[in-house]
């Protein structure tokens, strides 16, 4: 079959060259404009734009799929289906029309729970135990067209939003290929989505990512883990924020944001209920460091208070 692939970051290159290693025939690759990036701020290609010039592929990279000329470069390729992996950009059922089989979505979650565009920390911040990948058939609402393939994951109590990140995208490439295997041999029965057990994952924003100490430890575990690697869980300490990259669940009273102990093993920080025995952490402008190399270099004492 002939397809275009629309994606742009991590989670879609890897569907990408599972596509590409199955033999498919991508006849053009959509993904983000290139932004500018890093400490001098130069322009960046997406982790699929990468990819694609790797391997010789036609790239576009529009503003808007709204326009005609956009719609009319698609509809002179011929193409079979549209495979869409987080592409970041909003299809107009105009485009959705334009493939003979329509577009197919590599979707992380098990649908119709979290749908929008932020599954992966949505999921982990509700404390759910089991998540996945959904291959779906496209249409004008936001991840509500019917299921196609689902396949499911069990999220572990140590995962981050990254390690669940690189497991979902390992296995929405698996998925997609059998997918269209599927497809091929008329394998694929559509299911529709029950809207009694829709949820909305909206996206992160980096003030809901400061910690509120008042809340229960197990909740603050998760935050810790949802923000990692972005945008990183914070607290203030002498009005300066910290980030916390790692901690765990832990035995500890205080009044909540009290740093109960501080030493090799971790800086103990009372919560709602137990405390966060915080191991990894960086401070404004410094380096992420283990909490041996943290307290090197800062002196944190027992009574202080992190809010």
């Amino acid at each position: 079959m002939r397809l275009i692939f629309a994606g742009t970051p991590e989670f879609a290159a890897s569907a990408l060259q599972a596509l590409l290693q199955a033999g498919h025939d991508i006849v053009l690759v959509l993904t983000q404009p290139d932004r500018p990036a890093g400490r001098g701020m130069q322009l960046k290609h997406s982790a699929v734009k990468t990819v694609a010039l790797q391997h010789g592929l036609p790239v576009a990279q529009p503003q808007s799929l709204k326009d005609a000329e956009a719609q009319a470069q698609l509809r002179a390729l011929g193409a079979d289906l549209m495979i869409v992996a987080a592409y970041g950009l909003i299809l107009p059922q105009t485009v959705l029309d334009i493939p003979r089989l329509g577009c197919l979505n590599i979707h992380a979650s098990l649908l119709p729970r979290w749908r929008g565009a932020a599954p992966i920390q949505r999921a982990l911040l509700a404390g759910d135990t089991e998540t996945g990948i959904t291959i779906m058939q496209m249409d004008a609402g936001l991840d509500t067209g019917a299921m196609l393939l689902r396949k499911n994951l069990v999220i572990a109590p140590a995962d981050t939003a990254q390690t669940l990140h690189d497991k979902l995208a390992a296995l929405g490439s698996t998925a997609i290929v059998e997918a269209l295997s599927s497809l091929q041999q008329q394998l694929l029965v559509p299911q529709a989505q029950d809207e009694a057990f829709a949820t909305y994952a909206a996206k992160i924003t980096k003030e809901e990512a400061r910690i509120d100490w008042n809340l229960p430890v197990a909740k603050i575990d998760r935050a810790v883990r949802a923000y990692n690697p972005a945008p990183g869980a914070f607290t203030l300490r002498n009005g300066e924020p910290m980030k916390l990259w790692a901690g765990e669940v832990a035995i500890g009273q205080g009044a909540p944001g009290t740093v109960l102990a501080a030493d090799k093993d971790g800086i103990l920080v009372a919560c709602a209920n137990g405390a966060l025995r915080v191991t990894v952490l960086q401070r404004a402008g410094g380096k992420r460091l283990d909490v041996v190399q943290f307290l090197a270099g800062v002196a944190i004492a027992p009574g202080e208070l992190w809010t």
